[in-house]
Order: structure tokens, then sequence, then C-alpha cells
């Protein structure tokens, strides 16, 4: 027997009580409802807090992460906050490998909980195609100690059990279904978490990865420098089965769209979210009126 159904919000107006808000003033007449799964409630206010939890708390109960151990890193800073919170909760020392190229005020933040150690690989102001191969390798070395524990978002199949939790949320806000998700593909651990869930209980669903076209390295096989953090390198959990499609969106739609999104539906996000909110309108336009598409606003 099903439990309580709350609707989604009306307008952003409603996040107070609900996470999920139907967009109007961005998305173009004749098309399908746009809705956006908003993240911001959770405790740093970012859809990476799943993850961080889910990989902690699996690695206690499986044993690799004993009290006293210290947790090591590697991040483009979306996940370093998350981390940084529920290390100092339960009390674990954190080493985060970084660069100078992400955004340093989120980097300082983290650090101001204190427990944390900062190493930075210094990089040029874009994010170059072995950027993240860079720093992924530095906290491998650094975690080679037995003393330590290396948190691999990137390649941690416990990453998508994290994120399996939107899909069951997204289930009870929508009792009869939706059509299709999107969004952007990072690791493909929040797509691929969402969507086992929804392909569970709606098979017919339309997954769809978003990827920057400055970096199409799903449908093109190519690494390119691009300005998006957190996204634009081919994802180390993809399960094809999954995933319907895969669409490129070239930067600069993003970063339009994201600026739109703060002036016309009141949702403060940044290119990522923009980059998605571009996938989930051009599905729109394909699917047409009396359809449904659901995206989410990442931070």
């Amino acid at each position: 027997m099903r439990g309580h159904v709350t609707p989604p919000a009306k307008d952003v107006n409603g996040v107070v009580d609900h996470t999920v808000v139907r967009l109007h003033n961005v998305v173009p007449s004749n098309c399908a409802e746009v809705f956006v799964k908003v993240e911001d409630m959770n405790r740093i206010g970012s859809h990476k807090d799943r993850m961080a939890r889910s990989i902690i708390e699996e690695a206690e109960h499986g044993g690799e992460l004993k009290p006293g151990m210290t947790i090591v890193a590697a991040t483009d800073g979306s996940i370093g906050p998350s981390l940084a919170f529920i290390c100092a909760v339960k009390h674990y020392p954190l080493t985060v490998i970084s660069s100078t190229a992400f955004d340093l005020e989120e980097l300082r933040a983290m650090a101001g909980l204190g427990g944390i150690k900062l190493d930075l690989v210094h990089s040029p102001s874009v994010i170059t195609p072995d950027l993240i191969p860079s720093i992924m390798r530095r906290a491998k070395e650094l975690a080679q100690n037995d003393e330590c524990y290396l948190v691999d978002q990137f390649c941690d199949e416990d990453a998508c059990v994290g994120y399996e939790t939107i899909g069951r949320e997204l289930y009870n806000r929508f009792p009869e279904g939706i059509d299709a998700f999107c969004g952007a593909v990072d690791g493909a651990g929040m797509v691929m978490g969402v969507s086992k869930m929804l392909k569970s209980k709606w098979p017919g669903i339309l997954v769809i990865i978003a990827e920057p076209a400055s970096s199409p390295t799903i449908i093109e096989g190519c690494l390119g420098a691009h300005g998006v953090e957190g996204i634009g390198f081919y994802p180390p959990h993809p399960d094809w089965k999954l995933c319907d499609e895969v669409c490129a969106v070239p930067e600069e739609e993003g970063r339009n769209m994201y600026r739109r999104l703060v002036k016309e539906e009141g949702l403060l996000v940044g290119t990522s979210t923009g980059l998605n909110v571009v996938a989930a309108i051009a599905l729109a336009k394909r699917l047409g009126p009396g359809k449904q598409v659901v995206t989410i606003a990442v931070t």
C-alpha cells in the first residue's frame, strides 16, 4: 500500500516544504512539463551529501574503514564539503586533494569545518583533460599508508547506492510516473543510481545523460578543456542498460540557462544545473504536451 504522496511544488516558493519544482518561465509552450529536483536542502546543500554518506557508511559496515583512520579523497570541490561534514560528525581526519582550477572559496569553506588538510594541485583556470586523473593519482599516492582510507567517488560503486534515494523520492512524488529523467554525466553515479530505481518501477522511462559539448567523452571519445566542474571526463560508473541516450550541451547554453533560472525561476544554481535544464527542455520539446521530464539541481 502506498504511503502519503507529496505533490511537486507549484513554484520556487514551495521549496520550503517540497523538493521538486515545476519550471514555468524558461520552458517554451507546447512542451512537456519540466520539473527540477532541488537538492540544496541536504545538510551541506548538495546532492553529493548522499554519495559521501553512502561511501563512508558502506566502508564502515564492510570493515574497510576503522575508527582513527584518515580519509583521503580527490575532489573538484563538490563532494569535499559533504565529506568534510560527515568526517567531522564521525571524527575522521580528512585529507582532500583538489586543484587551484576549482572554486577556492568552496575549498576554504570546507576547510573551515576543521580537521581537514588541503593538498592542491596547481593548474590553469580551465579544467584540462589531465586534471581529474592527476588529482586522483595524487590521492592514491597519499592513501598508500595503512592508516588511510581512499574515498574514490569516481570508481566506488557505493556512490550509486546513495543516489538511489533520489529515485525513491521521485517515485513517491510522482505516483502516476514520469516520462523522462536527465542529468549531467559527472561520474555517472547519480544518473545510474536514480535510473536503477526509476526503471525498476517504470521500465519505459527515458533516461538521458548530458555532457559538455566541449568535452564529449562519451559521444566522441574526446577529452577537451572546459569550465564546468565535476563533468567532462569519461564516467567510471556507466551501466548502459540504465541509460537510453547521451546528449552534448554547449557550455555557453548552460551558463545562459543558469542565469535565467536565477532571474526567472528564483533558483540559485550553477552551470551544471543549467546544462541539465537545457537538456531537459530539449527533451520536453521532443516529447510534447502531456508528458513530464525531471532533472536535478546540483550544487
